[in-house]
Formats: C-alpha cells, sequence, structure tokens
C-alpha cells in the first residue's frame, strides 16, 4: 500500500510503499478515505526522531471496513467507520490502517469521508474533557470558559456543551473569522483573550466554574483569580515546570486531559471511544452537532500533508483540515 512517511525529526515527507497491515484479535482494517491534522501530528513530527525508519503520522481517518480480526464484534466489512487511532501504532497517513475496534466509531451517515474525518481527535478529547474530567452532568448549569473555542477541540466543546449540558459556554478568539465561528457553533458569549479577566469578568461577574484550556503556560494564576471556589482547569498541553500553587487557596483543581490514555493502556472501559463516538455520529445525524472542516486538500501526498502540518503549526487554524485520499 502506499502511505506518507518521514524519516528524521522534522524531515520531509515521501511517499513509501508498505504492507497492507494485519488485522489483530479486535482490530478493523480501513480503507482510509480522509484524514486530518492535528497538532499532536506538528509536535510529534518536531520532536520524535525515527533513527531513519519510515514513520507514519496521522491520528484522525474516516473510512470503508476491508477486514477484522478474530474477536471483532462491533463492525463488519463494508462498515463506514471514523476514528482517532493510537499514537503508539502507525498512523492513518496511509491507504490503509489498522485500529482496534474499541476506539472506531461508525462515521456519521449525513457526512461525507472528508467532513467526516475532521472529527475524531477532537470529540474524544472534547467528550473526555467534558465529562470524564469535569465529569458534567447532563442536568448541570454553570459557566465554561472555552480557551482557543475555534480551534479543532474547542470546537467540539462549544458543541458537546451547548447539545448536551445546561452550561453557559465563553470561547475566547480574536479576529473576525474565529469569534464568527464560535458564535455560530453556539457559544453564549465570545471575547478576546488578550484582556482575559476584564474581558471574562464583563460577561461573567460572579466568576467562572470550568476552564478549558489548550495554552496553560502562564496562565495558572489568571485561571485561578477567575475561578470560583471549587473550580477546575481541564489542560490538553505539555507546559514544562508548571506552577500549580495559585489554585490552592479556592481549593481548585487541575486535570490532564490526552485522548491517547485509553488506547495506550486499554482499561476496561476502552470500549468508551466507541461508544462517544456512536453517540456524536447520532448527534451529527440529527443536526445537532456539524462538522468542522474548514478547508480541504484533495490527495494525500508529500505536499500537501506538508501543506496542512504548515497551516496547523502556524496557530491561526479556525476548525479543521482534511485531506482526501
Amino acid at each position: 500500500m502506499r502511505a506518507i512517511a518521514h524519516h528524521t525529526r522534522s524531515g520531509p515527507f515521501s511517499e513509501i510503499e508498505l504492507p497492507v497491515p494485519t488485522p489483530g484479535p479486535r482490530d478493523l482494517v480501513v480503507e482510509v478515505r480522509a484524514v486530518s491534522v492535528n497538532p499532536v501530528d506538528t509536535k510529534v513530527h518536531a520532536s520524535s526522531d525515527p533513527e531513519g525508519e519510515p514513520t507514519v503520522l496521522g491520528y484522525d481517518a474516516a473510512g470503508v471496513v476491508t477486514a477484522v480480526g478474530d474477536e471483532v464484534t462491533l463492525f463488519s466489512v463494508g462498515d463506514e467507520v471514523y476514528h482517532a487511532g493510537s499514537i503508539a501504532r502507525q498512523g492513518t497517513n496511509a491507504q490503509f490502517h489498522a485500529v482496534d475496534e474499541r476506539i472506531a466509531g461508525p462515521k456519521p451517515r449525513t457526512l461525507s469521508f472528508a467532513e467526516a474525518a475532521a472529527l475524531p481527535l477532537t470529540t474524544i478529547t472534547a467528550w473526555e474533557s467534558l465529562f470524564d474530567r469535569f465529569r458534567v452532568r447532563t442536568d448541570d448549569s454553570g459557566t465554561l470558559l472555552v480557551m482557543g473555542a475555534a480551534g479543532g477541540v474547542g470546537s467540539m466543546v462549544i458543541q458537546l456543551a451547548r447539545a448536551l449540558t445546561g452550561l453557559t459556554v465563553i470561547g475566547t478568539a480574536s479576529r473576525e473569522e474565529s469569534r464568527q465561528w464560535a458564535t455560530d457553533l453556539g457559544a453564549h458569549h465570545v471575547i478576546d483573550h488578550h484582556d482575559l479577566v476584564a474581558d471574562t469578568k464583563a460577561v461573567a461577574p460572579d466568576g467562572v466554574d470550568m476552564v478549558f484550556s489548550p495554552f496553560t503556560a502562564g496562565m495558572i494564576e489568571t485561571y485561578a483569580e477567575l475561578m470560583n471556589t471549587g473550580g477546575g482547569i481541564v489542560a490538553i498541553d505539555e507546559p514544562e515546570g508548571l506552577e500549580t500553587l495559585p489554585l490552592k487557596d479556592k481549593s481548585q483543581t487541575l486535570h490532564w486531559e490526552l485522548m491517547f490514555t485509553r488506547p495506550l493502556f486499554a482499561p476496561p472501559d476502552m470500549v468508551a471511544q466507541h461508544d462517544l463516538l456512536a453517540r456524536v455520529a447520532e448527534l451529527v445525524d440529527a443536526g445537532t452537532v456539524r462538522t468542522t472542516l474548514s478547508e480541504r486538500l484533495e490527495g494525500l501526498t508529500p505536499e500537501n500533508l506538508q501543506r496542512a502540518h504548515d497551516r496547523v503549526a502556524d496557530g491561526h487554524m479556525v476548525g479543521k483540515i482534511v485531506l482526501e485520499v
């Protein structure tokens, strides 16, 4: 099969030939029809050294099941699926991809493969942030501040919070395009992050209960000021030397979210990612949640993959960029 790989840290992408994967007992082999690029792709590309071995990135895909392992029960050959996969396995930037069925979901029927490929990683991250880390329930109220609201994960946090909870959602966005995007997705308020304290207090004078944070370095003291007693942060970045002491006075908490935790450690509830992807597919097909695809490139080629990485790395993406295979 054809795949797009790199061989050195930050090295150029090239087209290579690899064997079609053989499914493990719980695996699906998926013929990939579309992939999307996330910040994790650019981070792994820049930080890990393949030492000359071909490394295939990609942590989002939508496609058609072509083979199944002996113990697969959730899918059959011919099913259309969407999934993010595992950071511990070869990625989705290939004609075929092997993925554990417990972390794949049925593709929303009303979406194209490209529209569906924009969703898995950010959907899982947003869902786990809200319902596993914050432990929000459907009847909960309160106020949620979503930093980077027009980004891939922020877009899904807004949509899931609006669709499934009673939270008041405040999103941050500084450009007109990103402000309109966050508003269209359902944010109750959209503010500029450059004067975060003043702008947040203008719409939430009593403070916020939760902060979703893709940008946590240097922000803990600000978040502590904005949050109410017992408030919490979910962080998805990796800031070095993070000082959390400012959270102590108001008994506030910091939670980490990594959507690869379940694929990496295979806990008994690993199938929860299948379940949440299936639930979000239902929400999409009901018209409650929409794709976050904002830009598409025709063809999974080294040139297009590099172009997509550059777009994501510049930090100004609204929504998701997708490559159609």
